[in-house]
Order: C-alpha cells, then sequence, then structure tokens
C-alpha cells in the first residue's frame, strides 16, 4: 500500500471513529496543511492540524481515483472529488498537505 493510501485509510477510519488526534499524529511536529480556494485554514503544526478536525470534522469518507506517492485524486463518498499534495518527512510522517476541490 502506498503512503497515500495509507494515510486516506487512516482519515476514513478518523471519520468514522471520530478519533481526530490519533490521525493528526501522522502529521509532522511543524507540519502544514492548507485548502485552495476555500476560505479555511492554514494550519500551521500538528496541534492546530488536530484542533481543526476537531473542532470541523469531515463527515464523508474518501476513495482515491489516483494514487500517486506525492498527489493523488479522490471522490468524497457523498459525490465530489478533489485532489491533494502531499510532502513527506523523512520519518514518513506528512510535512505538508494541500487539498483542492473540483
Amino acid at each position: 500500500m502506498s503512503r497515500t493510501a495509507d494515510h486516506v485509510d487512516a482519515f476514513n477510519q478518523a471519520v468514522t471513529t471520530g478519533d481526530w488526534d490519533t490521525f493528526a499524529e501522522r502529521f509532522a511536529p511543524d507540519a502544514t496543511m492548507r485548502f485552495v480556494a476555500i476560505p479555511v485554514g492554514p494550519f500551521e503544526g500538528r496541534t492546530a492540524i488536530a484542533a481543526a478536525y476537531r473542532e470541523n470534522p469531515p463527515t464523508e469518507t474518501m476513495t482515491l481515483l489516483e494514487d500517486g506517492d506525492e498527489s493523488a485524486r479522490f471522490r468524497w463518498s457523498g459525490g465530489g472529488t478533489g485532489s491533494m499534495e502531499l510532502e513527506w518527512a523523512p520519518d514518513g510522517a506528512v510535512q505538508a498537505l494541500t487539498v483542492s476541490f473540483d
């Protein structure tokens, strides 16, 4: 399984369990998370990323449509698609995540 697929599986697990703190542990301590063309974030650091997920948790799971190590396309369970760009820290944690919605 690719790192991106593993990340999406962990995201989907957090959607179903509500355990966003465990999901946020996948991010480096100084990670960034950005969204393109929507008024959310950016979020700087694992603590801020975890808080963002806890305060406004996603309710839909996602399925990968195209799986790349540093970029991927996905579909939400309720419809709609998007893409994500990922940068990885040397230890395999997510260093940066940028999400765009179609």
